[in-house]
């Protein structure tokens, strides 16, 4: 039996292998990890960083013996835990350059009669590969149209009629304007939002279309990696021109649960660019309870931003008029134009 170093794609792929286990600190984990892989730390980040700072300043030796009395009394736990992720009689692991975290616990699950795979050149490797992912070529076909249009639900619609769609804005958690954070949970980091949305691409086949829905190159805190954002600014687009009045409807139903203290706030994060005296009468309508004359105001801002948007791309487009306010009968209608 022996430790088996293979390839990101290779160990991506070995799903009877059972859990990916990530091994690094807990703090490198929740930055950003492999989609589904499991945290079972060899240190903690206040150990880790004791031990960096003792190779870096006094040396390798004391590094290790410093690493050793940290598992002392532990081992047989971390040994239990990395074998109830195993499958197939194998477990793959990494650590952030395929080092001694990983070859250590590797070592350990190889004693323990289990084939350990490793991931060559550990998570840094893997994000080589997972930004590679984004200079392949797609058949993008990218669904535009103004604020309310209901763009998201077509395009889950869409999804579930067996085409290719890639959710962004449910990838980023958050709906792209400065409203989009209310009811969200939190963002990912941008790195983490980079590997959950390769993940998907990489289940997708590159010689079908694949819808998403036009964005900015940021979706609240989060960016759209660089060369699939420059292809989506290439694509052709689908342009959804629904009804103001629908539009209207659509965002009163979406945005009337929320506090008015919340929404307040949103308004607060585009006061500069509303402009100071639209923004204190947006606040004030909303205060008072009258949102729909609110919710036309901030559209007349951001009905502009996207008429400057769309004409400043030098694509193709279709304009779709919607013949239904139900979004699966919008995606069909949708799919029968496009033949």
């Amino acid at each position: 039996m022996a430790i088996l170093r293979v390839s990101p794609e290779a160990f991506l792929n070995l799903q009877e292998a059972g859990s990916i286990v990530d091994v690094r600190s807990p703090s490198e984990y929740i930055h950003a990890h492999i989609p589904g892989a499991i945290n079972v730390p060899l240190f903690s980040d206040a150990v880790r960083a004791e031990i960096g700072t003792l190779y870096t300043k006094v040396g390798r030796e004391q590094a290790i013996a410093r690493g050793f009395k940290d598992l002392n009394g532990r081992l047989e736990s971390l040994r239990n835990t990395l074998l109830s992720q195993a499958a197939s009689g194998a477990v793959r692991i990494h650590c952030w350059r395929g080092g001694m975290r990983s070859e250590s616990v590797a070592w350990l699950v190889e004693r323990s009669g289990y084939v350990p795979y490793l991931l060559e050149g550990g998570y840094k490797n893997y994000r080589h590969s997972v930004l590679s992912q984004f200079a392949q070529p797609y058949e993008l076909l990218v669904l535009s149209g103004m604020t309310g249009a209901g763009k998201t639900e077509v395009l889950l619609e869409l999804q579930k009629l067996g085409e290719q769609v890639i959710d962004l804005e449910g990838l980023a958690h958050h709906k792209g304007s400065a409203f989009g954070w209310l009811g969200e949970e939190p963002q990912p980091s941008t790195e983490q939002f980079e590997n959950e949305l390769a993940y998907q691409l990489r289940a997708l086949s590159p010689k079908r279309r694949l819808w998403l829905e036009d964005e900015s190159k940021n979706i609240g805190r989060v960016l759209i990696p660089t060369g699939l954002y420059k292809q989506m600014s290439c694509a052709s687009r689908i342009v959804l021109e629904t009804e103001p009045q629908a539009r209207l409807e659509r965002l009163l139903r979406v945005y009337t649960h929320y506090a008015p203290e919340e929404l307040v706030a949103c308004i607060e994060k585009i006061r500069k660019r509303l402009g100071g005296d639209k923004a204190n009468e947006c606040i004030q309508l909303i205060l008072t309870g009258a949102l729909a004359p609110a919710i036309e105001l901030v559209l007349a801002y951001y009905d502009k931003q996207y008429r400057y948007g769309i004409t400043s791309k030098n694509t193709e487009y279709q304009i779709i008029r919607p013949e239904s306010s139900v979004p699966r009968e919008i995606a069909l209608q949708l799919l029968d134009a496009l033949k």
